[in-house]
């Protein structure tokens, strides 16, 4: 079906909500006026709805495969991926003198949700290749920078991330890959990674692996890795293309969903690669595309709520089936169809403006250098990663159960979002290790981040006519945050989950809060919708929290088994 960018709700969350224009303020994106980012969001949008989208269900029906150690991607995948890089889109946060337009994150991540929206396994592509780029502008040497950047940006090149090893999982610091040095300073890389999104890809000229290996004198754990570019090709000098590298896909995994996008099991055999910033500081390199792709794996997952949103309310509007008390046939005139479309909405809003936030402190942080910002951005990553997704998984399966038995039928494309964004809440470190990160590093310095924002959401909330409950939810954040840094590490541990679902919900109604403050009425009803039916949730979560994990840790394996 077609989609239908959300462009007056970016609009009005960078205007009314997170506070775009202090971005805007800054020397570093002065040129991010109200004009220009209008332009580059209604330009998105179009080539979104009119190229992307409709490669949504053909990649669904004909996946990527593997010939002759090659992958062949999808039908019309190459033509859209040149749309996609022929516009500069791949290059929208990227440093102008690479060839990148140089616009903050909150722009190129407004983009890069519509393509998520419209072809999430098509987007997968460039998302990781814009991750690569920001990992090889901050840490990677000149000279690579040079070779390299302007060809990713340009889409001549893509990008992968290799962490995963099928003995190690999420353990990262149990990987075996290694990595030797040569004479001419570049390495031999040996190893097999598991699950490499767009590993090989049949529409760019090269594809450029950063795998972390170790070094011959690497201390054992985390500690001991090192991050390595490694190309399918290697390049000459000037950049053309010379001997193909000692790498190969060995396999495709056969998924649940995003069809279209190859999922590789790479070897690398003495593959010739190039160290990426300081040896056995790997990680921290690595780091910084994961955090990037952490923000994006969350937009991944408000994109296809959107689609999914969008699906459903387009089929509600058509769908004639029992008449309500006033005699309409239509279902969207049903109160629960009514009750379930709007909490779509407002779910989708709230996430999205989380993460509009989150994007606008890291730009705000690249800007000013300011550690407050950083530390913000840090708070908010986790959470827009697991509330980004799991709204994407909640809203997706509504959208089937708005359906009916038609959801349940291919044939319809309902289902094909839930298949499609459940692997989000998974990758880039699973949901439950961003609530571990979050009450972990995130709370090491002492609460000031968190503080900071209980704070802002308090003023908030007793400026509001709608604050009431707002004030009472974030009393009770601000104690569950005190009770937390007064726990040790295995406390922590078990109400993790509870604890970041429950910040996401009060957090999710300042947003709300926010809009209603503009005084438009939908505004004002989607808040109410929100505050009345989904931030009770957060007490509920917060018992949770609090909750002695000895009633499940003290069940034996035996005691599990039916």
């Amino acid at each position: 079906m077609p989609y239908t960018p959300p462009l007056r709700d970016f609009a009005f969350i960078l205007d009314h909500v997170v506070g775009f224009q202090q971005v805007r303020d800054t020397d570093r994106f002065a040129e991010a006026t109200a004009d220009t980012v209008q332009a580059i969001l209604s330009e998105g949008g179009r080539l979104n709805a009119e190229v992307i989208a409709p490669l949504r269900r053909p990649g669904d029906v004909t996946p990527s495969r593997l010939e002759n150690g090659e992958v062949v991607s999808p039908p019309g995948y190459a033509e859209g991926f040149r749309a996609l890089a022929d516009g500069g889109w791949i290059g929208i946060s990227a440093a102008p003198e690479f060839g990148g337009m140089g616009m903050p994150q909150t722009v190129s991540t407004a983009f890069y949700e519509m393509m998520a929206a419209a072809c999430l396994s098509l987007q997968m592509n460039p998302l990781l290749t814009q991750g690569q780029i920001e990992a090889l502008e901050h840490h990677a040497s000149d000279a690579l920078k040079a070779l390299y950047l302007p060809k990713l940006i340009s889409g001549e090149w893509s990008g992968t991330m290799n962490l995963t090893e099928p003995q190690a999982g999420t353990d990262v610091g149990a990987l075996r890959s290694k990595a030797e040095p040569q004479a001419d300073g570049s390495y031999r890389v040996t190893g097999q990674k598991i699950y490499i999104s767009w590993g090989d890809c049949d529409f760019t000229q090269n594809v450029c692996h950063l795998v972390l290996a170790r070094l011959p004198d690497a201390a054992p754990g985390s500690k001991g890795i090192s991050l390595f570019l490694v190309p399918k090709i290697i390049p000459n000098a000037d950049g053309s293309l010379g001997q193909p590298n000692s790498l190969r896909v060995v396999s495709l995994e056969h998924k649940l969903g995003i069809h279209g996008s190859p999922t590789c099991v790479m070897e690398y055999d003495g593959a010739t690669g190039w160290l990426v910033g300081a040896p056995h500081r790997g990680l921290a390199a690595m780091f910084t595309m994961m955090n990037n792709a952490r923000v994006g794996v969350g937009v991944q997952g408000i994109g296809v709520a959107e689609g999914a949103y969008q699906h459903a309310l387009a089929y509600a509007r058509d769908r004639k089936q029992g008449p309500t008390a006033k005699g309409a046939t239509a279902i969207i005139d049903h109160p629960d169809i009514r009750r379930q479309l709007a909490i779509m909405r407002a779910e989708i809003f709230a996430a999205r403006a989380i993460a509009m936030a989150n994007c606008v402190a890291i730009d705000m942080a690249t800007a000013t250098g300011g550690a407050d910002w950083a530390a913000r951005a840090g708070w908010l990553t986790p959470i827009t990663k697991v509330y980004g997704t799991e709204t994407g998984i909640a809203v997706s399966d509504m959208g089937i159960q708005i359906h009916g038995g038609m959801g349940f039928v291919e044939e319809t494309g309902a289902a094909q979002f839930l298949r499609d964004v459940r692997v989000t809440s998974i990758y880039e470190g699973t949901n439950a290790i961003q609530a571990l990160d979050l009450v972990g590093r995130k709370l090491s310095d002492g609460g000031a981040a968190v503080f900071a924002v209980l704070d802002e959401m308090a003023k908030a909330a007793r400026a509001s006519g709608m604050g009431a409950p707002v004030t009472e939810a974030v009393q009770a954040l601000r104690a569950a945050t005190e009770w937390m840094l007064g726990q040790g590490m295995e406390a922590r541990a078990a109400g993790a989950t509870a604890y970041l679902r429950a910040f996401a919900r009060v957090l999710g109604a300042d947003m709300h809060l926010r809009a209603a403050a503009s005084g438009e009425g939908a505004r004002v009803a989607l808040a109410r919708v929100y505050l009345d039916q989904m931030l009770p949730e957060y007490a509920a979560h917060l018992a949770a929290m609090r909750a002695d994990p000895a009633a499940y840790m003290d069940l034996t394996p035996e005691d599990m088994t039916a």
